[in-house]
């Protein structure tokens, strides 16, 4: 924008009008010239076949302008309604996309609890089979002993007795046993 003392400075270039002309240049008319003309050619001219054609034109301009403005109107219904139909469609996601991630944290602490609960039943299977294995290698190892204590025993028992024994002492138990039988035969009948 001009400051005043700009065009202060620039009076004294103007050039003082001699008189009142007209200028039929149409590309140096400025605006205040064209509606002059027009205005003089609308008073002047009433009836004449000039006013008829510029108000021919001047309704031609209106009927445009009118229509571009319903053409504006009818666009920005039909933007308005298509931002509220995308309003409406991305609502619908935000829920649609808020059902998912529900279900997906719902559906993921299933699977989180789904995969304690099977780790806890196989450390109980684990622990299950671990303490029959000890019974049963424990009873394994006592059945071992047993065995042996008993094999161990028979042989001293057999060493004792053999080393004892003499042919005279066999005889006896012998005839011992044999005698026991024969007891036991007899109340049996």
């Amino acid at each position: 924008m001009r400051s005043i003392s700009n065009i202060a400075s620039f009076s004294s270039y103007w050039i003082l009008a001699a008189g009142f002309g007209s200028n039929t240049n149409i590309l140096e008319i400025n605006l205040i010239n064209l509606i002059l003309v027009l205005g003089l050619l609308f008073y002047f001219g009433k009836g004449v076949c000039a006013s008829r054609i510029l108000i021919n034109l001047l309704e031609n301009r209106k009927r445009t302008i009118l229509s571009t403005i319903r053409d504006a109107e009818d666009c920005y219904k039909e933007a308005t309604e298509r931002l509220k139909q995308a309003r409406t469609r991305l609502q619908q996601a935000k829920i649609k996309a808020d059902e998912i991630r529900v279900n997906g944290l719902t559906q993921m602490e299933k699977e989180k609890r789904d995969l304690i609960d099977a780790a806890d039943e196989d450390s109980k299977r684990l622990e299950d089979s671990k303490n029959f294995t000890i019974r049963f290698e424990e009873r394994r190892a006592i059945e071992q002993v047993r065995q042996q204590v008993s094999r161990l025993a028979s042989e001293r028992a057999l060493e004792r007795l053999n080393s004892r024994l003499d042919s005279d002492l066999h005889l006896r138990m012998i005839d011992y046993h044999i005698g026991l039988l024969r007891a036991i035969e007899n109340t049996a009948d």
